[in-house]
Parts: structure tokens; sequence; C-alpha cells
């Protein structure tokens, strides 16, 4: 994996924060997104600080400016991309929300990854292995949501929906990417100890990291177009 290069969005904390590490143990350089570049540089100098090529990007993934400025620094500086993964994400229907919670929503978790995919599909497409990885949740899967009585308890509208769009969203990349060497696939993390899944979540971010790291870096003969859980493939 040496050389190759990462984008991991909403790295400074949890999830995205695991997904960054591990690409970076096995010798990625990861370009570390947070909202704003004090927060960027911060996590990555702490990664660096444990070994890893990390440098840290300013990106909030509904800023337009944000996405067109870091496509054009990464073609710059790297011309080409080689994994993408789309990991920031909000659940805003907590009851503290102040703002307009179903399209708020909508704007991080699903427009954000689209305008930013979008933008940086040409230095993906330069890669000799891109990957595209979309951080959803079994949430977004409809087949789950009517057979699970769970799912049918803490499911919200505008999160589930949100995520399911992004799932729809790679299955389209997938099937415009057939012919190169472009993979993409959706992930579901589990239930992690995250400020989303809560305390009595019963995995780590560092295990909710691992589905997603496993598709960030697959082989030339994995899959694509795809919605998984660990090792193990969830219904759309």
């Amino acid at each position: 994996m040496t050389n190759k290069i990462a984008l991991v969005t909403g790295a400074n904390k949890g999830i995205g924060y695991e997904v960054a590490r591990q690409l970076g143990e096995q010798g990625i350089t990861v370009l570390v997104a947070a909202r704003n570049q004090s927060t960027a540089d911060e996590t990555a100098a702490q990664l660096r600080r444990i070994g890893m090529d990390a440098v840290g990007v300013e990106l909030d993934v509904t800023n337009a400016e944000h996405i067109a400025a870091l496509s054009q620094r990464i073609h710059n500086t790297y011309g080409r991309l080689d994994i993408l993964v789309n990991n920031a994400g909000i659940w805003a229907e907590n009851g503290e929300y102040e703002g307009d919670a179903f399209r708020d929503t909508f704007e991080v978790n699903t427009f954000g990854p689209y305008h930013l995919t979008q933008a940086l599909l040409p230095l993906l497409l330069k890669s000799e292995a891109g990957r595209i990885v979309n951080q959803s949740s079994a949430l977004g899967s409809i087949q789950f949501l009517l057979s699970n009585e769970l799912a049918q308890r803490i499911a919200t509208p505008a999160y589930s929906a949100s995520k399911a769009a992004l799932n729809m969203l790679t299955a389209y990349w997938a099937q415009q990417a057939q012919g190169t060497k472009l993979k993409v696939n959706s992930v579901h993390p589990g239930l992690v100890k995250t400020r989303m899944g809560g305390e009595k979540a019963e995995l780590s971010a560092e295990d909710g990291a691992r589905t997603a790291v496993r598709l960030a870096t697959l082989p030339e003969d994995g899959p694509t177009g795809g919605f998984y859980y660990m090792d193990s493939q969830l219904p759309w």
C-alpha cells in the first residue's frame, strides 16, 4: 500500500479517526479532513506522532469552495487519489438540534458525499486501484428496516432516508465505473461507541472502522457495487 493517497472525511474523531489511523498503519498517506484547518492539523499531528504519514485538510462537505480547493490541492500535489472514504455524517433528529434536521441531514449525509465524489472522480480514475467507500448504515437498508424490530424502534426518517439515498449513489457510481479499475461500495460500521452510537453500543471505534478499511484496500478481484458489514453483504 506504500505511496497510496487516501482522503477520509470527518476524520478528526470517532470512526473517521480510526479509519485514518488504520489506513496509515498500512503505509498509506492519509489526508485527514475536518471542518476547519486547525482541527485537521491537530488530528494529523496526532497521527504523525504514532508514525503515520498524515496531512490535515480543511473540508466542510457542505461547502462548495472547500470541495473545489481540496480537489485542486490534491491534483497539484499528488496528481491522483487512490482512496476516498465518505465518512462525515450527522444524526440531527435527537430533539436538541435547532436547525432544519431533515434538510441538514441530507446536506451532510447525501449531498456532501455526492458533490465531493463528483469533484474527485477524475483523480480517482487516475489511480491504478481507485476505491470509494461510503459510510452508510443498516438503517438505510429498506429491507432491513421492514424486517428488523430494533431498526424499526431506533430509525428516524431523515437519517434513514439520507443513508438509503447514499446507497443508491453507491450503486450508481459502481455502474458508471464499469470497465475501469475503480470500485465503489457502501459499508455499515455496526453500532459503535461514538457520540452518535452512545456508550451502550457494542463495538469500539476501532472495530467500527474495520469494514471501511477492508473495502478501501480491496484487491483487484474484490467486489464493487455492494453493501457490507464486516465480511457479510447486506441487503439494499
